[in-house]
């Protein structure tokens, strides 16, 4: 008997631990090379594990269970045959049938009862008292029923005839649920994903190990919706999809992270590492909680291709299918609340980076312009940044430029 053994491979640099999520094939089951046998949920995302070889599959892990690189998850029996049951064992030879015996018949049943066989006079008395014939026993030849019988039947005291009494039925035993109050108090308990323990670890870490402090500002979005509403369709048109709030705001911030680089910077060790690139990490939600995958060279990029790499990969990302390579990297994070409806919020730094912009939702709200009180779509804008790296003046600073390009979006488009 040749088996396999399949260990939890290296999954990537950082990886020390997974977790087997689920199981693909059942224990038992026979499987193909390649074929993919169960599902890891590591720090960062989900990944398939391929069978090593064709055969059978023996669990050793079991579903929800934290495994080590190098663990091992399940053996597979290379000597077993696809569908290869042993043969079924032969019928022991057919005993020759004997002859069948002879089935009695029936005993023929005696009345015991002559029924509609009173004699006349007890005819007469059995329907005068309204006793049917058959509730008496007749003591004359052949069953007869006499006068005599009659009779007797006519004198004996009426008994009410039995009738079964159902038991009394068992009073209900007090349960718990019974006895408990009107309140529900139940409580259920449930081991967190790895993906929910990850995000745990790194925002108390995140908490814990940076100096972090918030700054607000609020943005007018008149002329951006307006540009929006002008070009939405023949943007559509062009590129298949369409120009959203996310790609203007991740323009606006690369524009102005290539030239404040301390905001665009992280510290490693005693050192700060400044980047001449802008890796914009977007935060996706997900049925398993919040990922941030970045979108590579946005200050490169055009709305469109923004647009269509944000739709990729939060497709992705709701899907399980992120890779490590999608889900590494990234020097700034901008996340948007104002899909869920949230006014104002601290956003937490999403370590090693140095800064985190906060959208949120949109308000038709009163403001002041040219001396006048007007309706204008209103947004709050939070910056969270790491105080070590990035000063007060240079987050407020940062904020202003990016209100400034899209109160005026043009500048934007111009490169002004």
């Amino acid at each position: 008997m040749a088996i396999v053994e399949m260990k939890v491979p290296v999954i990537g640099e950082s990886i020390t631990e997974v977790t087997l999520s689920k199981w693909l094939k059942k224990d038992g089951e026979y499987v193909n090379l390649d074929d993919p046998i169960c599902e890891f949920e590591s720090d960062k995302a989900t990944l398939e594990f391929p069978a090593e070889a064709a055969g059978k599959l023996t669990y050793v892990a079991k579903e929800g269970d934290d495994l080590a690189i190098g663990a091992l998850v399940a053996r597979i029996d290379t000597a077993a045959a696809q569908n290869g049951a042993p043969p079924a064992a032969a019928a022991p030879p057919a005993e020759p049938k004997q002859a069948a015996a002879p089935v009695a018949a029936p005993a023929e049943s005696k009345t015991t009862y002559a029924e509609g066989h009173p004699s006349p006079a007890a005819a007469k008395i059995l329907k005068e008292s309204d006793i049917p014939a058959s509730a008496v026993q007749g003591t004359g030849r052949d069953g007869r029923i006499t006068k005599e019988d009659a009779q007797k039947a006519a004198t004996a005291p009426a008994v009410a005839p039995s009738t079964p009494v159902a038991p009394a039925p068992p009073k209900p035993a007090i349960t718990q649920a019974a006895a408990a109050p009107t309140g529900a108090r139940s409580e259920d308990r449930k081991k967190m994903s790895r993906m929910r323990r990850t995000i745990a670890k790194r925002l108390v870490s995140a908490k814990n190990n940076t100096a972090m402090l918030t700054t607000f500002n609020e943005v007018d979005l008149t002329e951006v919706m307006a540009l929006r509403e002008k070009y939405q369709e023949a943007f559509v048109k062009k590129y298949g999809i369409k120009l959203g709030f996310m790609s203007l705001f991740a323009k606006a911030c690369a524009k102005v992270l290539m030239e404040m680089p301390d905001v665009n910077a992280m510290i490693d060790g005693e050192d700060i590492v400044y980047h001449n690139y802008v890796d914009i990490s977007i935060a996706i939600s997900t049925p398993n909680g919040l990922v941030v995958p970045p979108v590579h060279n946005v200050e490169s990029l055009n709305f469109a291709q923004v647009e269509l790499k944000i739709k990729e990969l939060a497709d992705k990302a709701r899907n399980g299918e992120l890779t490590l390579e999608e889900m590494s990297g990234g020097t700034f994070t901008i996340t948007n609340g104002g899909v869920f409806g949230s006014l104002v919020s601290t956003p937490i730094i999403n370590e090693p980076q140095s800064a985190i912009l906060g959208m949120h939702t949109i308000q038709q709200r009163p403001v002041a312009i040219d001396g006048q009180v007007v309706i204008r779509p209103m947004m709050y804008l939070a910056l969270s940044y790491d105080h070590r790296i990035v000063d007060g003046s240079t987050s407020v600073t940062f904020l202003v430029k990016v209100k400034k390009l899209l109160e005026d979006p043009t500048t934007l488009l111009l490169d002004l």
